[in-house]
Parts: C-alpha cells; structure tokens; sequence
C-alpha cells in the first residue's frame, strides 16, 4: 500500500470513530489526511462508499488479530479493555468503535456495509469463543459487554462503564 492510501485509510478509520458513517465524506478524508483530491480517485475509484468499507475492515482487521491472538483469554480480554478506556481517555472521551459507527443508521442503499458489520461481530465473537474453549455465549455476552461499556463511557465521559464491564467480564472467566 502507498503511504497516501494509508494515511486516508487511517483518516477515514479516525472519522469514523469520531463522527460515525456520514462523517466520512471525501473532503473530511482529504482534508484530514492531507491528500491530494486525485488520490480518491486512484486509490478508491468506488469514491466515499469504498474508502468507508476499506476504513471499516482495517478497523476489523486490528480488532480481530487482537483477539485471534489470545493466547489467555482474561489477559487478551484485560488489555482489549484497557485498549479502548486509553484509547477514550486520550480522545477526550469523544470516539467509538468504528465498527459500531458503521452499523448506526445503516443506509439502506449500501448493504455492503451492514454486511461487514454482521460479519465482522460475527468474526470477533467466534475469535472470542475459541479463545474460552467454545463459548459462543459468553463471549456474545461479553462482546456486547465491550461495546455498549465503549458507548456508555462516551456517553458519560468517563471510563468508569469500561472498567465496570472489565471486572464484571473477567469475574466470569475462570481463573
């Protein structure tokens, strides 16, 4: 990949989490990642739908060699926790997954992204399970554990859901 594709993917990846789906517009990409206007046009000839998908599966794609590399679920969980409270904290509390920002008021002319949403939870869940030997519904529980604890710091502005949910999740795993 070109450096220019990089920093609009990582753009696009960084304004979704701060302004959700409709905020990733070719201008605020442009503008944020300093390309230049041709560079939508090269690296992304399907324009703002396909830097929007290209942004939502690197996304996944970090979250999910996260989790398919546990090894121990409680440490892989801790420090997928502690990840986002950082993450929250260093961004004035002011983003949420991109992934959940893309699955927010889905446009109906773009299955596309419901479907990378769908399957990306379903990714990570499965990623999940295996990491707890199978457990298909704890680790549902504790994906939607981690999500709503990300909405609910954002909402509040504090880290406080995110390190309830970590202690009440780890709490439930063996030792």
């Amino acid at each position: 990949m070109s450096g220019t594709r990089d920093r609009m993917i990582e753009s696009a990846v960084t304004l979704l989490m701060e302004r959700g789906a409709a905020g990733v517009s070719i201008d605020a990409v442009l503008a944020r990642s300093g390309a230049p206007r041709g560079s939508v046009y090269h690296h992304f000839p399907g324009g703002r739908d396909e830097i929007l998908l290209t942004a939502g599966r690197a996304a996944a794609a970090q979250v999910g060699k996260r989790i398919a590399a546990a090894t121990d679920p409680r440490a892989a969980l801790d420090r997928l926790f502690t990840f986002w409270t950082r993450l929250l904290a260093a961004n004035d509390h002011r983003v949420v997954c991109p992934v959940v920002a893309m699955a927010v008021n889905p446009r109906a002319d773009f299955p596309e992204a419901e479907d990378l949403v769908r399957e990306t939870f379903a990714e990570w869940r499965r990623g999940i399970a295996a990491a707890l030997g199978g457990d298909d519904d704890l680790a549902s529980f504790i994906l939607a554990a981690l999500e709503g604890a990300i909405i609910l710091s954002r909402a509040e502005r504090s880290p406080r859901p995110l390190l309830v949910a970590r202690d009440r999740v780890l709490a439930l795993l063996p030792a």
